[in-house]
């Protein structure tokens, strides 16, 4: 079973088909998807050396922009536990340049949410708390966040969290998957947001 399928119970059967679908991720069962970002933006200017670090892990980068071509694949794993995972690989084609934001996912069945560990190798931990909504769209929002060196974990207070909000639907009439994305920080707002939309490809 789906680790979504899993963590959404009886509600998942309430997402958009397509959205059932393309949650429906198993190991013979990866999703590819290709796309375009309408706009990217957010972070303040001083915060750019963050955004540029953050492009060793694949995680934050500093370009900004319109109409940026996108891919996204998701695929099922199993880490060394045999614990199920899902690989989130987030593309972001600035011309030549390629900026990631990858995850690794994976279930916690005992508090009923996603586990997500974010960049590679992962430097952000996030639990996160899916829902869905009453039009058949997904929700997903970060909740406790750690920051992740090595086999340390230490929690995050609150301020100094990157707050995340992902809206995931299906629009029937142009037959496309539409996404948008914001991080926010308590003090300094915005950090980070995209939105747009993808289709699935072979």
């Amino acid at each position: 079973m789906s680790i979504y399928k899993h963590v959404l119970g009886d509600d998942f059967t309430k997402l958009h088909p397509m959205l059932q679908k393309r949650y429906h991720i198993e190991p013979d069962t990866p999703f590819h998807g290709k796309g375009t970002m309408t706009a990217i933006t957010g972070g303040q200017k001083w915060l750019y050396p963050l955004f540029k670090l953050g492009v060793r892990w694949k995680l934050l980068f500093p370009e900004r922009g319109e109409n940026i071509d996108f891919t996204i694949t998701n695929s099922a794993r199993f880490g060394a536990n045999g614990e199920a995972q899902i690989h989130w690989e987030r593309v972001f084609h600035f011309g030549f340049i390629r900026r990631y934001f990858n995850a690794l996912m994976s279930l916690d069945a005992k508090r009923g949410i996603i586990k997500d560990y974010l960049g590679e190798p992962a430097l952000l931990y996030a639990d996160l708390a899916f829902t869905v909504t009453d039009d058949g769209a997904l929700t997903i929002e970060s909740l406790q966040q750690r920051l992740v060196l090595g086999k340390i974990e230490i929690p995050l207070p609150r301020l100094l969290q990157g707050l995340a909000t992902v809206t995931e639907s299906y629009d029937e009439e142009q037959e496309v998957y539409r996404i948008a994305v914001t991080v926010r920080n308590p003090l300094i707002g915005n950090l980070f947001s995209y939105e747009g939309e993808f289709v699935q490809h072979a």
